[in-house]
């Protein structure tokens, strides 16, 4: 059995959280967190963190924090993802680069500002729905922090 692991990310930016809206043409879209698989070449989960988001939206960040764990088990890979809180230090799209923004087959990949609130992570269809309840439980705590 294979595992892969994968560094995602809950951006804070000033009293705002920063997702990605993900869909497809014909498709309903959702937000999920910038983030991907821990490649060879990445020294830990947070060297992939900062390299998937310099790809994903131009963005540098600051300390990274793990706050959950999910995992996937599958037929022949079993998937881990690290979920992290960090400070969105900037964000310049004109920085995006790699091989899912080049491919029309992934579908769109915007970022999404939004209000650091529970009304507006609510109204997101974020995904996966383990990590939304997560993210529902303590915007109310990261906000006041």
């Amino acid at each position: 059995m294979r595992i892969r692991h994968k560094a995602r990310a809950v951006l804070l930016d000033r009293g705002h959280l920063v997702f990605l809206k993900r869909g497809w043409p014909g498709g309903d879209s959702y937000c999920t967190t910038v983030g991907g698989s821990v490649e060879p070449g990445d020294a830990d989960l947070e060297a992939a963190l900062r390299r998937e988001a310099m790809e994903e939206i131009g963005g540098t960040i600051g300390p990274a924090t793990e706050f959950l764990t999910l995992t996937e088990p599958g037929a022949t890979t079993t998937v881990v993802e690290h979920y992290f809180l960090a400070d969105l230090l900037d964000m310049d799209l004109s920085r995006r680069h790699g091989p899912e923004l080049d491919d029309p087959d992934t579908g769109d990949f915007t970022p999404v500002r939004v209000p650091l609130s529970r009304p507006a992570v609510a109204a997101l269809n974020l995904q996966p729905a383990a990590l939304a309840e997560h993210v529902l439980r303590h915007v109310d705590a990261w906000g006041a922090a």
